[in-house]
């Protein structure tokens, strides 16, 4: 694994600064989709205060590889004209402060555009800049609560549950790196910096309306057509889960055609349409819950195997996960230092570029281990 920071040349990235004051989860994953793609990530972390996270080891180390941490404390004006040293020679600055908070610090957009007029700020909150909500606490839940997630079933008893994974907060981090980059571009093309207000419920919104909206004249939204008897997850004998997804008319007439000597059931052709097979979705999901509880996980994997069905193992832990043929094949996840003699798993970057991408170049930093170098790179104040 290369420590250089020479394997994302080729990205318009590279000697790109960011001075990244986030915490938690939406800025530093953010971040990090840049750090991996070339950018110069310096995380800026009060000594007294340092990112929260940093009790979560592991979490902490794939949400800041590849970043440098400088010591700051921003509520002493030494460390805040520090600070505006470095955003002159900065290209973005991200914060995930409440609205007006880095303001009331004396470092708003309208401070730190004075000190650099090419500056790119990009502020990450629960609602936005301004609206009703603007001050209000919150979390990802909430976020997820207002976007329209669970206005949206995806199954048949209409149940939404809550996602293990905080897609509320990631969502905005995606939304977040992906303006970040287009606003840097631009600042190449015409020489001003400009001012991002990422609201990561918007964000949110933004994936949920599409399927909120598509259903809001439907009395019973499970009768919408994304909700499916056929493609879901269902349990074999044994009490492993396997997903189907007989999307396709074609899908579905291979599978009953080639199991109905089995399953007796499936030898009919009422469901060979989609529409018919949406319509009739209790009916259908009812038919293959019996059909999989029928026999164990394994035969079910060499049946949908053997007829090419659009199917697929649903890894309830971590292991399956890690040691599953195709993702070892393609080298998603690999062993990272994490900086006290031991290592843990890290997923790469999910993009595959062919010229080339590593995306563990550097370990998490602790806090203010290169405040020392990153200062020796200013210039003495004037």
């Amino acid at each position: 694994m290369g420590m250089n920071d020479d394997s994302a040349q080729w990205s318009f990235l590279h000697g790109k600064r960011i001075l990244d004051l986030s915490r938690l989860l939406p800025g530093p994953f953010a971040t990090t989709l840049l750090a991996d793609l070339g950018a110069d990530v310096v995380k800026v972390e009060d000594p007294s205060r340092p990112d929260p996270t940093r009790i979560a080891g592991e979490r902490m180390a794939s949400l800041n590889r590849n970043k440098r941490s400088i010591a700051l404390d921003l509520r002493l004006e030494t460390d805040r004209e520090t600070f505006l040293r470095l955003v002159e020679t900065a290209d973005a600055v991200v914060e995930g402060f409440r609205p007006q908070v880095l303001a009331g610090m004396g470092l708003g957009y309208d401070v730190l555009r004075k000190a650099n007029p090419r500056i790119v700020l990009c502020s990450i909150s629960g609602y936005g800049q301004s609206g009703p909500y603007a001050d209000k606490p919150g979390h990802e839940l909430n976020f997820l609560g207002l976007s329209g997630f669970f206005a949206v079933p995806g199954r048949t008893d209409g149940a939404v549950t809550r996602p293990g994974i905080r897609a509320g907060d990631l969502v905005g981090s995606m939304y977040a790196a992906l303006s970040l980059a287009v606003a840097l571009a631009s600042v190449d093309k015409q020489g001003q910096g400009q001012h991002i207000d990422i609201s990561l419920t918007e964000a949110a919104t933004a994936w949920c309306a599409p399927f909120a909206l598509m259903i809001r004249d439907i009395v019973d939204p499970t009768d919408s057509p994304t909700v499916q008897g056929d493609n879901d997850v269902f349990e074999t004998s044994d009490g492993r889960l396997l997903s189907l997804a007989t999307f396709e008319d074609k899908f579905w007439v291979e599978f009953r055609t080639a199991l109905g000597d089995e399953f007796p059931a499936l030898k009919t052709d009422r469901f060979d349409q989609r529409w018919p097979r949406t319509l009739h979705k209790a009916e259908v999901r009812e038919l293959l819950v019996a059909t999989f509880g029928a026999q164990t996980y394994e035969w079910w994997s060499q049946a949908l195997t053997t007829i090419n069905a659009p199917w697929a193992p649903v890894f309830t832990d971590a292991d399956q996960l890690m040691s599953d043929p195709h993702v070892v094949a393609r080298d998603l996840f690999s062993e990272v230092s994490n900086g006290d003699g031991g290592s843990w798993p890290q997923m790469r970057f999910p993009a595959q570029f062919s010229l080339g991408l590593d995306t563990f170049r550097l370990p998490t930093p602790q806090v203010g281990e290169h405040t020392d170098s990153i200062l020796g790179e200013l210039t003495p104040p004037h």
